[in-house]
């Protein structure tokens, strides 16, 4: 037939090899091969829940040895114990008493030395004649550990406040002096270059240029040094104080009260985590700029 004819002859399908329809499939995943997980992030609340666990075990361990009598009441009373002895002296009225003593010197000696730590920093960390003039004599005097200059500084200020507060602005200004001259001196000479090819004037070099960059090592300097001043603190008030939680800390060992002893302990502590806790606000304020600051909310 002409329809017939007319029709056009297809060629055959060529077969296709089985190792090609293979090829088209999706690869199968290998039950050896892990499949690529994204990495888990934490949130600011996450990483600050973190933080806490390991101190929350330790307590928890803490009561259960005590209740389970692996502890001695003697040589460390139960959390529980500390917690009862720290209400008993609030209803009597000693232990916010000492405590504010014992926050309104450190505070005082803080600012004291921090002022004058900063000062001579800046001074130091701009001039290499004040670096000639002041520098080896304040490395000196930091080489002098505390209890060695407690006997000349109950000479000078006898046993009333002036000691105390003298002690510790004394640990608090090296540890800011440090790290004030330190912030100083590493900043981008490039960033001096380019403020002064653009006109700025000495000051304005100093205050939107050096002091920006200086303040996180500045900043450390603050966290480290309100630790010293606790440790000052602690010094000063466990040898000559009358009132004060190194004086209740004393008076403690004199009865053999173990619970109260602990309780001294975990105030400093806790003292010690707050101021750590403000300082790192203080960052975060700060150093919202800097890009290894910015963000952290733990």
């Amino acid at each position: 037939m002409p329809e017939a004819a007319n029709r056009l002859s297809l060629p055959p399908a060529a077969p296709v090899h089985p190792s090609a329809r293979e090829a088209d499939r999706p690869a199968a995943r290998s039950p050896l091969v892990p499949a690529a997980r994204t990495p888990l992030v934490l949130g600011a609340r996450s990483l600050f829940l973190i933080s806490w666990i390991a101190p929350l075990i330790l307590l928890l361990a803490w009561e259960a040895f005590a209740r389970a009598g692996a502890l001695s009441p003697q040589v460390l009373p139960a959390p529980s114990k500390v917690l009862v002895t720290a209400w008993n002296l609030i209803g009597q009225g000693r232990l916010l008493s000492d405590l504010g003593a014992s926050l309104l010197r450190a505070a005082a000696g803080f600012a004291i030395g921090g002022s004058l730590g900063f000062a001579l920093g800046t001074l130091v960390g701009f001039s290499r004649l004040a670096e000639a003039l002041f520098d080896r004599s304040v490395q000196m005097v930091r080489a002098v550990p505390f209890l060695a200059a407690l006997p000349l500084v109950i000479v000078w200020f006898g046993v009333g406040e002036g000691g105390k507060v003298f002690l510790v602005s004394l640990g608090v200004l090296f540890p800011i002096y440090i790290n004030t001259v330190l912030g100083i001196r590493q900043v981008d000479p490039k960033l001096l270059e380019l403020g002064r090819v653009t006109g700025l004037s000495n000051w304005t070099l100093i205050r939107r240029i050096v002091l920006p960059g200086a303040l996180p090592s500045i900043l450390a300097g603050v966290r480290y040094a309100l630790a010293v001043a606790w440790l000052a603190l602690v010094i000063a008030e466990t040898i000559a104080a009358n009132v004060g939680i190194g004086s209740l800390a004393m008076d403690a060992r004199e009865f053999l009260q173990t619970d109260v002893i602990v309780l001294t302990i975990v105030i400093y502590a806790g003292i010690g985590v707050v101021s750590d806790a403000i300082a790192r606000a203080l960052e975060r304020r700060l150093l919202a700029w800097h890009p290894n600051y910015a963000g952290r909310g733990h």
